[in-house]
């Protein structure tokens, strides 16, 4: 193993483990976990579910509870990458900086980071499956946890490429919020792509969501919009890009 490599791999875990220290210290986290996901599931599910006509004699709450998850890793990956705007205003980032490790593990660590969390707070969302009724086998929960992981770490990769060109809170979590609304409605999350009117399917057919929704529900309900091929090949690349601008944009920094 060259020293490059080396210091890469130790840099990325001692930035991981800080962010999981500090996830673990702040319980709110988790009491948000377990309240956004009821507050979504019961007042828009319910609320619309008389209204729902029914997709492939799928429940409405069914329906969206894939979409509920996608909204859990959404909000908290891309909120993961207020932690780089943390550690800039507390000087902490300075110090990274000027450590012996390459700027690629420090975006590294950052990213599987917030991955990590997001990953977390959908894996409580999971916990409700049960009791809305959706049961989900072995091979689908497995494939399930994989979608989630690279869905988490693209949309990581985005709030730390965001992250790296805007240096305020307030900044951070106005572009963040007109970023995620989009990503989440335009989505097909909560509502049918087939009932869309033609100018909204294709607003939603480049939205990167989209397809990690359609991944997600095929493993829960089996039901896929698009063929796994390319649901795979769309969310994957688009990690992959958001992953190459977050370093560039990092080391401009």
């Amino acid at each position: 193993m060259t020293g490059f490599v080396r210091r890469f791999l130790y840099g990325s875990l001692i930035i991981w483990q800080r962010d999981m220290k500090r996830m673990l210290r702040d319980k709110h986290q988790f009491y948000g976990s377990f309240a956004r996901p009821v507050l979504w599931l019961v007042v828009l599910g319910m609320g619309l579910r008389p209204v729902f006509k029914g997709n492939g004699g799928v429940d409405y709450i069914q329906f969206i509870f894939p979409g509920i998850v996608a909204m859990s890793l959404i909000f908290s990956a891309m909120w993961s990458g207020i932690s780089i705007i943390w550690d800039r205003e507390f000087g902490f980032l300075k110090e990274i900086l000027v450590a012996p490790i390459p700027r690629t593990a420090i975006v590294s660590g950052k990213i599987m980071g917030g991955a990590t969390q997001a990953m977390v707070q959908g894996s409580i969302t999971l916990v409700f499956a049960p009791l809305i009724g959706v049961k989900i086998s072995l091979v689908g929960f497995v494939s399930l946890i994989g979608i989630m992981m690279i869905i988490s770490l693209a949309l990581s990769s985005m709030g730390i490429a965001l992250a790296s060109r805007i240096y305020s809170y307030e900044g951070f979590g106005t572009i963040s919020n007109f970023v995620i609304m989009p990503l989440f409605f335009l989505s097909g999350a909560v509502y049918p792509v087939q009932t869309l009117p033609s100018w909204l399917k294709v607003i939603v057919s480049v939205n990167p969501v989209t397809y990690g929704v359609d991944l997600m529900r095929g493993a829960v309900l089996g039901t896929f919009q698009f063929s796994i091929f390319l649901d795979l090949v769309y969310i994957t690349g688009f990690g992959v890009v958001m992953g190459m601008l977050a370093v560039v944009l990092f080391r401009r920094y």
